[in-house]
């Protein structure tokens, strides 16, 4: 099992709406950063587990749990002409963007960004690090559980 922080902006797709959405499970689309696709695409695995991040808010953190539920599979918006994610250059023969479903857990008290910074055994996440812009970043066993600990989800 593996463990991921997904960020996704609370004005275009917050943990409410994940927890609104039918089955509480949605598609993970619009990922346009090699990376992240690579992740999904090459590593991520059904039940791992997901710490879903606001980003770019007033007070950026986790927000809640989630849990990868589907293997991954070509992402539909590539191909949308009317969508902001369309790629001209992806094939339906040999798609370039690819997502997975995930499914609501639990929402949680938000942990900020800031609070996330203070505590050293959270040091080394790679989201913390300067720069770090990727939507989707791997997280250590021993991250999750410090995490899970302090927002009283175990």
């Amino acid at each position: 099992m593996s463990y991921w922080l997904m960020k996704s902006e609370p004005d275009e797709f917050s943990i409410e709406d994940l927890a609104a959405a039918p089955k509480k499970t949605t598609p993970w689309f619009g990922v346009r950063n090699y990376q992240a696709r690579n992740y999904m695409r090459d590593v991520m695995g059904v039940g791992d587990g997901v710490l879903f991040y606001h980003s770019s808010c007033e007070v950026p953190g986790i927000a809640g749990i989630a849990r990868v539920a589907s293997a991954a599979y070509p992402d539909a918006s590539q191909f949308d002409r009317k969508s902001s994610y369309y790629d001209p250059k992806s094939k339906r023969d040999a798609p370039r963007w690819m997502n997975v479903d995930v499914k609501f857990v639990k929402k949680t008290r938000l942990m900020p960004l800031d609070e996330m910074r203070a505590h050293p055994e959270l040091a080394g996440m790679r989201t913390l690090r300067p720069g770090n812009r990727l939507s989707i970043t791997p997280v250590t066993e021993a991250q999750w559980s410090f995490i899970l600990d302090k927002l009283g989800c175990r």
